[in-house]
């Protein structure tokens, strides 16, 4: 995994050459560390690298058909580190999750219907879900001292409600790094099997696993729960390509295949990129040792916070994706007192918490696949801001 210098990657980064995004979301750049967007801080798989640089030397840049190999280097590469054999089923391609979830939402739901959503979630759920007309169903997840756990009562209360029609599961969750045991996914997809509520899963983290956990694809407990599902995979996240790359939808249902093609027809959702093309591919079939070494770096940054964080400042602790969830609360700070002392006082472009919905309020999240000193950089900033705010 390499690794650039701290001040090569501050100052090379896409979030830290954009002062327009720093000064809308934190009220300026100055000497302020990006952290707060779910991409590699690193460099990025030098296959990849290569393969775009030899796409872009053939000098023709036209219409060009996607290949069949492209879907046999996904279904391979989910065989290989996940042991789901699915390329039976369905793979259509779409231009990112959120056109995914918006063109899903349109299609099997109803306007004034409601979508199911389980925050602090990923902030661009819910947006998805009130442009279309639809009503978000908050079935918050439930923080014990091991951790997030899903409210599976309160979500058997709220699909059985006739107006509730789907539900956005999100396995890895982002952001509080849950990997979903099958146990728990066999609850959800019976309860939603029972009530005919559709499940939408992103799976776009399924690579990013981290200990002894094991991604369980929602398509392995489908089956069993009677459910209509549809599941959102793709190489944007693993391997840093959500600039480039196309994503995928699978499935089981013709009918979800039906409708998703014919949408996608109507609004030319399929016309590829030549550079995504090439890029996908070398992904999944050549840039595995790049992934282990990112994870192991994750696995690096997760410890150093767990062990050197300020007493006041706790990790909740990450199962999954190259993001951890900071607890603010015991400092009792205000949201926007949190937001500005964050940035302004330590200096530093997280995630507020408030921002995955009002179950965040007191938690920021932070992007850690970087280099170690950058994460050890955050430390000694939020060390330092600790103490001028309780002395």
């Amino acid at each position: 995994m390499n690794r650039r210098p701290l001040n090569e990657v501050v100052t090379t980064n896409a979030q830290a050459s954009d002062p327009p995004s720093l000064e809308r979301h934190f009220g300026g750049a100055d000497g302020l560390l990006p952290l707060w967007i779910a991409e590699p801080y690193v460099d990025l798989a030098p296959e990849i690298v290569a393969a775009i640089d030899a796409r872009a030397r053939v000098g023709w840049y036209g219409y060009e058909t996607r290949p069949e190999a492209l879907a046999d280097s996904f279904w391979a590469w989910m065989v290989r580190r996940h042991g789901w054999g699915g390329a039976d089923l369905p793979t259509l391609v779409s231009p990112s999750v959120g056109t995914s979830i918006g063109v899903l939402i349109e299609q099997f739901t109803q306007p004034g219907e409601g979508v199911i959503l389980q925050p602090p979630v990923f902030t661009d759920f819910k947006p998805l879900v009130t442009s279309g007309e639809r009503t978000v169903v908050r079935n918050s997840l439930v923080l014990t001292d091991d951790g997030y756990r899903l409210d599976l009562a309160d979500l058997a209360c709220k699909a059985a409600e006739p107006t509730t029609t789907a539900l956005i599961l999100c396995n890895p969750h982002n952001p509080v790094g849950r990997v979903w045991t099958p146990t728990e996914l066999h609850e959800v997809a019976t309860i939603c099997g029972r009530h005919g509520v559709f499940v939408i899963a992103d799976e776009i983290h399924a690579d990013l696993i981290l200990h002894q956990h094991r991604f369980t694809p929602f398509a392995t407990v489908a089956p069993d729960g009677g459910v209509r599902w549809a599941a959102l995979h793709g190489p944007i996240k693993t391997f840093g390509l959500a600039g480039v790359c196309d994503t995928l939808v699978i499935t089981d249902s013709e009918e979800v295949v039906d409708s998703f093609e014919a949408k996608s027809s109507q609004l030319h959702l399929t016309r590829n990129n030549v550079f995504g093309l090439a890029a996908f591919e070398a992904a999944y079939t050549s840039a595995g040792p790049w992934v282990d070494g990112l994870l192991t770096l994750v696995e690096t940054n997760a410890g150093l916070l767990r062990d050197h964080l300020p007493e006041q400042v706790r990790l909740v602790d990450p199962e999954g994706t190259y993001l951890a969830w900071l607890d603010f609360r015991d400092l009792s700070l205000g949201v926007p007192e949190l937001a500005d002392w964050v940035a302004g006082t330590a200096g530093l472009g997280l995630s507020p918490g408030h921002w995955f919905g009002r179950e965040g309020a007191g938690f920021a999240r932070i992007t850690i696949a970087a280099p170690t000193e950058l994460i050890e950089e955050a430390v000694t900033r939020l060390t330092r801001a600790v103490r001028i705010i309780t002395r």
